[in-house]
């Protein structure tokens, strides 16, 4: 029997699914432009369903790896349906938030997301860092009903969107009262343990949320073990707290699952 092969699955065009989202996700911009690093990146933001019937104004989370964010239809295996997630924790009567979701890279992620250089690439982590705070929250502020202040801004994200979240809790810690780290990748940001260290004081108030699954391996639970204990090293800071999680895997499955956790954690 003669078996060819006439292509790979991942070298075959497939044409892109029609995702169609909620109502109340939007695109701010497809191509939000990005001074600090000359690029431009598609933006999304979720509004509270009664944010139309308001004139509230509402605390803000930012999110990384804004294409993997919402619930779409049909569902995607690598969603994390946060608006879904919000929505139903809403209706159970848990605070509303805007939520803000940027685009990674399709190239660049493993560089953009590094405040370091590493085996990857020059790390523009510190510029894309300084066009959140700098470029992209001014815009929010000034465009929607947000309270835009440090104990209403929070940030969160997964993997390399972990551990840029890390660096700019501790980077900024005047604008940003709350993180959800998500199975950080910390193996790749080893000067990490550094910057947080020298940024303790400022960090005491902050509300901090890590999460990993022993599924992600050994090297993946000691180095969030090591930097939760700098941040709580006694473990009586119930502001901080790191959840293991025996199932946890380094998939969009897990981190969804988690997220609930996270933002019943931050908007108590």
């Amino acid at each position: 029997m003669d078996i060819r092969i006439e292509n790979w699955k991942d070298n075959l065009k497939e044409p892109k699914p029609d995702y169609q989202f909620g109502d109340h996700v939007h695109v701010v911009d497809e191509r939000f432009y990005m001074p600090q690093l000359d690029k431009y990146r598609q933006v999304w933001i979720y509004l509270p369903k009664r944010y139309k019937d308001s004139n509230k104004r509402y605390p803000v989370l930012y999110m990384h790896d804004g294409q993997n964010l919402f619930h779409a239809k049909p569902a995607r295996n690598d969603e994390w349906a946060v608006d879904t997630t919000v929505d139903n924790l809403i209706r159970e009567g848990l605070q509303e938030m805007i939520i803000i979701g940027i685009n990674h890279g399709e190239e660049d992620r493993l560089t953009e997301y590094n405040p370091y250089d590493s085996e990857n690439g020059k790390g523009e982590g510190k510029a894309y860092a300084s066009f959140i705070v700098d470029t992209l929250k001014p815009f929010i502020d000034q465009h929607y009903r947000t309270l835009p202040d440090v104990d209403n801004t929070a940030i969160a994200g997964s993997s390399m969107g972990g551990l840029i979240t890390l660096f700019m809790l501790t980077e900024y810690p005047a604008i940003f009262g709350s993180a959800g780290i998500f199975s950080p990748a910390l193996w790749l940001a080893p000067k990490i343990y550094d910057h947080v260290a020298k940024r303790l004081s400022a960090l005491k108030s902050r509300k901090v949320f890590f999460v990993a699954g022993d599924k992600e391996g050994n090297e993946m639970i000691d180095n969030v073990t090591k930097v939760y204990k700098l941040l709580n090293p006694d473990d009586k800071n119930e502001n901080i707290v790191f959840i293991e999680r025996e199932d946890g895997k380094h998939t969009e499955w897990f981190w969804h699952r988690e997220f609930e956790s996270f933002y019943k954690f931050i908007a108590e």
